[in-house]
């Protein structure tokens, strides 16, 4: 995220946002991997990871990492300020206010902000009040000039979640002003603490990261659905995992603060710049620039074109959708077809991360009222989309969808739906199985793949699925007599072992061998082991990996170089995609799972076989595209040092855009 932020060739506000989604990546890691690591320590001596180091030494190695992340963060950050006053932008703060716009500040606070801020005045409360970890606060030192009164700290939570962070200021030139929520707050703290008679004024942020883990007991008594939101109240309050404070703050207030929070210098005590919650500044205004970048627009898959029914083009023959590039439109107008179709008698998917106001549920609630039988299973524990589920939940009982709440142990993962129709006196079925969320929000920058289909096995497993996830505590011989789709937590571990296995027996023998993977992470040490020796044997491996890697790909041993990069741009590389080359007969699937432990053995999920051979074809092609990347892509070396891959004298090519032409050409 950093180097696209650094990146000069990147549109201004693309760079913004990669420093947004930076700070928000960075949250999320505090808020989950780091809480781990404190959780091995508080379970004693026994508990290490997996990784030769202690939980101690990699938070210290945490620690120094960030902070070195923290100043090129910074740098970054500063050079594109510059960029933006070249382009008449200007990001200003409480000091460099002119009248006109001092007045302006006034009346909008006096309007807007007033109302949302009630100060906490921190010294006289006897328990310190438990900080939101979404929030920002101000840390807040009032003071006299002549130190005739004592001076007091206090703090104010900025109101960022129910008010704009950016105020664009009124300007009657063509620069453009632009003053954060928090700057006018600060500007209007003598406002504030008017009662108590100060006349100096500091303050400066401060952010507290807390663990996020849902804790679900063991209390038989008490529902699932009663555990979550049990775990939601307790995760506003876990344990801090990491403070963040403005580094010109006052040394005493920092003290103060540090000892009244418990806080120790091992609790990752980071400093940072004026601004946090960087992540707000995804959404910076727009408007502001005079050269707006746009996305290219989706268009229709070329076998959708011309149709006015989608379920009769995949009652044909099977059709892969690749987002963002293909509309994610198909699949909404799929699921309608299937709401009104008088024909159509049953309608089952699951659903694990759905948009803000989701289409998808909107057509599920109409399918009911039209008086179809409507199967959802919703994971109520997609983190940190807990709460949001349980609406969701609440929404479709009340429309009269059933229900159903995943699996114990389990987190249902997969992205499958089963649609069942009536035609004279016959059962008809149809589709599809993704590699990502049911979410028209999030396919418009996900790198996803989807394929819909009428194909009879791969309904067959569906069905066993389905049924397996109506009573799973009776039922799991149903996922383990799956005959075509590959599905964790039974069998996708064995079977892909095989896989690796049966090129390894072709690489051995001289026979051409070659393993093809594009995921989200790699962590699995049994698959990892497996895919060392296959490079020992001379298998060919060709990686696309953007997220978590754990496997060595420079090894005098390994016969054959092994080929690994990540590729971060425009769009966020979501698909799972398994390519082997199985004699020459070559099985392609598509995927849920990435390979780590989680989605291997503690998961419902499918990785599903595609049996055209136009699409094998396509999805080969798509891959060698972005293996060519030579623009976006990062070396995944030993040292994971993310250096670019050379593109040395050959031809320039950046897989996205590459991509995007190659199947806009077949759709024109």
């Amino acid at each position: 995220m950093l180097q696209e932020a650094a990146d000069e060739t990147v549109p201004l506000r693309e760079r913004i946002r990669f420093l947004g989604i930076f700070s928000n990546n960075l949250d999320e890691f505090f808020r989950v991997r780091v809480a781990t690591l404190k959780r091995m320590i508080e379970f004693g001596k026994k508990s290490k990871m997996h990784l030769e180091l202690t939980p101690h030494a990699i938070l210290e190695q945490i620690q120094e990492i960030v902070v070195t992340q923290q100043k090129e963060f910074e740098r970054i950050w500063n050079e594109i300020l510059r960029e933006l006053k070249k382009e008449r932008i200007f990001l200003v703060n409480e000091t460099q206010l002119n009248r006109a716009q001092q007045a302006f500040i006034l009346d909008y606070f006096n309007e807007e902000i007033r109302s949302n801020i009630i100060p906490l005045m921190i010294e006289s409360i006897q328990s310190f009040p438990v900080l939101n970890d979404k929030s920002i606060y101000l840390a807040c030192k009032l003071s006299k000039k002549d130190r005739s009164v004592p001076q007091k700290f206090a703090l104010l939570s900025v109101p960022s979640r129910r008010l704009p962070r950016f105020i664009i200021l009124p300007s009657k030139t063509a620069d453009k002003y632009i003053i954060l929520l928090e700057d006018i707050i600060r500007f209007c703290l003598p406002n504030i603490f008017s009662f108590f008679g100060y006349d100096s004024f500091s303050a400066h942020i401060i952010k507290v990261t807390r663990d996020a883990e849902i804790d679900i007991d063991n209390d038989i008594s008490t529902s699932l659905i009663q555990k979550i939101e049990k775990g939601l109240k307790n995760r506003k309050k876990g344990k801090p995992v990491r403070f963040v404070f403005d580094k010109g703050i006052d040394p005493s207030l920092l003290t103060y603060l540090v000892h009244r929070m418990g806080l120790f210098q091992k609790d990752n005590l980071i400093p940072g710049g004026r601004i946090h919650n960087f992540k707000d500044f995804i959404n910076f205004p727009e408007s502001v620039f005079q050269h707006k970048s746009q996305r290219k627009k989706s268009f229709i898959h070329p076998a959708l074109k011309n149709t006015t029914s989608v379920s009769d083009v995949i009652l044909k023959k099977d059709v892969l959708l690749n987002f963002p590039y293909h509309s994610f439109d198909n699949i909404i107008d799929l699921l309608r077809e299937a709401a009104i179709d008088p024909e159509v008698v049953n309608i089952k998917l699951t659903c694990y991360r759905l948009a803000d106001r989701s289409k998808i549920i909107n057509t599920l609630t109409n399918a009911v009222r039209n008086g179809k039988q409507v199967t959802v299973v919703l994971e109520l524990r997609a983190r940190f989309d807990e709460e949001a589920n349980l609406e969701w939940k609440e929404e479709l009982e009340d429309a009269g969808v059933k229900v159903l709440l995943g699996v114990p142990n389990l987190k249902v993962h997969a992205k499958i739906c089963l649609i069942k129709k009536r035609v004279n006196n016959r059962t008809i079925q149809y589709g599809f199985v993704s590699t990502g969320n049911l979410n028209e929000k999030t396919a418009k920058i996900y790198g996803d793949s989807c394929l819909l289909t009428s194909d009879r096995n791969i309904m067959a497993d569906l069905n066993r699925i389905f049924n397996y996830l109506e009573q799973p505590k009776t039922r799991l011989h149903l996922l383990q007599s799956c005959t075509t789709l590959i599905v964790s937590p039974v069998a996708m571990r064995n079977q892909f072992v095989q896989l690796i296995n049966k090129e390894i027996k072709a690489a051995k023998a001289k026979k051409p061998a070659a393993i093809t993977l594009k995921l989200n992470s790699l962590s699995d040490e049994q698959l990892i082991d497996k895919l060392y020796e296959a490079a020992r044997a001379g298998v060919e491996i060709k990686m696309v990996v953007r997220g978590i890697f754990c496997m060595v790909t420079e090894n005098k041993k390994f016969l054959v170089p092994v080929q690994a990069i990540s590729i971060v741009d425009e769009y966020l590389e979501h698909s799972r995609i398994m390519i082997f080359h199985n004699g020459g007969k070559e099985r392609t699937f598509i995927s849920s799972a990435d390979w780590m432990v989680r989605n291997i053995d503690h998961r419902v999920e499918v990785a599903c076989p595609i049996f055209e051979k136009s699409i094998q074809q396509e999805i080969k092609e798509l891959m060698q595209i972005q293996l060519k990347d030579n623009i976006k892509a990062r070396i995944l070396d030993n040292e994971l040092s993310n250096q670019y891959v050379n593109p040395r004298n050959t031809k320039k090519i950046r897989s996205q855009v590459e991509t995007y032409n190659y199947l806009y050409r077949k759709s024109v």
